[in-house]
């Protein structure tokens, strides 16, 4: 089966960051973008958590455990039995401060919690925790990208493996002076609970509606056209902010399937490789979303 054929029902979404505390709040953004107020995100404590690993998660593994949360309770699953896809551009960025700062002192001796949330793949581990999941989990990075390639790999199972999977994009600000080299402007998250098309457990009586049915067309994908984040006429604020926060490049994706009029979202630079997504729920939207990086050589078709 070719990429082109890859498509999913939307069962669930979770969204976190400035000004946005959960799918909810960012449906009444959509209907009247005008009340979005910019704020620094709020993060609520990881109740799934044991203390201990309560105290020990970093702000991008609460991000990541709420959004996750989010979109789970919102398509009606256990948590537990869901594969997740992460997707992460650099992860934690005040323990990669913390880090540097150690290594660059006398004292180079590093903790345990230090250590261990220093590695790309800690968000699954309390993510495994919190949820008490058994299930795979994969852990994918691919810079401005990662929310794009971690929806291609999220795709690619609920297509192959015919089951519902969850992904989870998520990043942290760095603090100075690595903020200035990487100006992410705060940690924020953003999941999607995807689930093959035609699944009873999305159409069961009593089932949660889905938010719409996501269509990879990949027919198109190399291009240059310079793409736009969410609709000009909302707040500067916050069309701004998928430039600003990797995972928020997908914002846009969840802006078409609460409802916004979006073209072509995803970044402020040039689009070298996109993914095309078209959301099917009595719309005609395509969401495009970039996979490489500007100045990519495009070397043919996918």
């Amino acid at each position: 089966m070719s990429v082109h054929a890859l498509q999913a029902e939307v069962l669930g979404a979770g969204v976190l960051g400035p000004g946005l505390a959960d799918w909810r709040q960012w449906q009444a953004v959509v209907a009247a973008p005008q009340t979005w107020t910019a704020a620094p995100t709020v993060l609520p404590a990881p109740s799934l958590l044991p203390p201990a690993e309560r105290r020990r998660a970093s702000r991008v593994v609460k991000a990541a455990l709420e959004a996750g949360t989010q979109a789970v309770a919102q398509a009606g699953l256990v948590a537990s039995e869901l594969p997740v896809v992460f997707a992460s551009s650099g992860g934690d960025g005040h323990n990669c401060h913390a880090l540097c700062e150690l290594l660059a002192g006398d004292d180079k001796q590093i903790s345990p919690t230090r250590f261990h949330n220093s590695v790309h793949n800690a968000a699954s581990g309390y993510w495994s925790i919190a949820a008490q999941a058994m299930a795979p989990a994969q852990v994918v990075a691919a810079f401005d990208g990662s929310f794009a390639m971690g929806l291609l790999e999220a795709l690619s199972q609920v297509q192959y493996a015919g089951v519902p999977v969850l992904l989870i994009a998520c990043d942290s600000e760095y603090p100075e002076p690595l903020h200035s080299t990487r100006p992410i402007a705060d940690v924020s998250a953003l999941a999607l609970v995807l689930g093959p098309v035609g699944d009873a457990r999305a159409t069961a009586a009593g089932a949660p509606a889905t938010l719409g049915r996501l269509h990879l067309d990949a027919s198109a994908a190399w291009g240059s056209t310079p793409a736009t984040a969410l609709p000009g006429a909302w707040p500067a604020g916050l069309c701004a902010l998928p430039a600003q926060l990797p995972p928020w490049r997908g914002l846009s994706l969840l802006a078409a399937l609460a409802g916004a009029a979006v073209g072509d979202p995803t970044g402020a630079e040039p689009a070298a490789r996109t993914l095309h997504l078209h959301v099917d729920d009595g719309r005609s939207l395509a969401v495009r979303l970039r996979v490489g990086r500007p100045g990519d050589e495009a070397p043919g078709s996918p």
